[in-house]
């Protein structure tokens, strides 16, 4: 496998530091009963590690070449299953019985990072802990605290609680990328944060929240609802925000009580 050359069309940097490796192990807090869904395995450097401490992994590798590569590579481990497949697309209960407990361990492609975290964090059967490498300014949005929150910050904390476990140099990869990236831990809720009626429609608003984020969060909901200024004053008086806040200074729970009171107040 060590031929493989790596493809710009799928964003492929293979892993090659064992430091930046073994800060992904610890975080991925591993034990023998582990059942571990590693995305994007490459060459399977982290696949091997994982195998050597966990009771299966499930290696869901996109190039085709790889995929190949990787059976090859596995053909005397029951313990390591490769699957040829998008982890944007595949179904997630081919991958893991439903029902059944498991971890995410990934080096995730930059391009298709954030859709693949949100996609398992979404899902009915989600994991109870992801570990992942990111770029590093994806990882400090997704991991942000009020001050800072983005859209996607909001989308990662509504299902978890996120943490940046670690960096890794430009270095650490083959070839190498132009970007530090950073590894996050997101440690799965038993259910989302507050609780929405619908996630559909409380994103909805969050996203119309953040449809001006420089601009106050009153004019960012006339502007991304289409309410009136009265609408939004009693929206956000409702919920007990200051309506000259930016939208990044609010937290969940605050996001939470807003989507309250649209809920009462516009849709009511």
């Amino acid at each position: 496998m060590s031929r493989t050359r790596a493809r710009k069309s799928l964003g492929q940097h293979f892993l090659v530091d064992r430091r930046v490796l073994g800060r992904i192990l610890d975080a991925a807090e591993l034990s023998t009963d582990d059942l571990v869904v590693e995305i994007g395995p490459g060459k399977g450097v982290l696949t091997r590690a994982l195998a050597s401490r966990v009771k299966r992994v499930v290696a869901v590798e996109m190039d085709p070449g790889l995929a190949k590569s990787l059976t090859t590579a596995f053909r005397d481990r029951p313990d390591v299953e490769v699957v040829e497949a998008d982890a944007r697309e595949v179904a997630i209960e081919s991958l893991v019985p439903p029902g059944t407990p498991y971890k995410i361990v990934a080096n995730l492609p930059y391009y298709a990072a954030s859709p693949i975290v949100r996609r398992f964090l979404e899902a009915h059967h989600s994991p109870e802990l992801m570990v992942f490498m990111v770029q590093r300014e994806v990882a400090r949005s997704m991991a942000a605290a009020p001050g800072g929150m983005t859209l996607l910050s909001v989308m990662i904390q509504l299902y978890g609680e996120a943490r940046i476990m670690g960096y890794a140099p430009p270095r650490a990869f083959r070839p190498t990328p132009k970007v530090t990236s950073a590894i996050v831990r997101v440690r799965v809720l038993p259910e989302p944060a507050v609780a929405p009626d619908s996630t559909e429609g409380f994103l909805d608003l969050v996203k119309a929240g953040f449809s001006a984020p420089r601009k106050q969060i009153r004019n960012c909901l006339r502007q991304g609802l289409g309410v009136s200024a009265d609408e939004a004053d009693m929206m956000l008086n409702e919920a007990d925000i200051d309506s000259k806040r930016r939208p990044q200074t609010l937290s969940i729970p605050d996001w939470g009580r807003l989507y309250t009171s649209f809920r009462a107040t516009v849709r009511g």
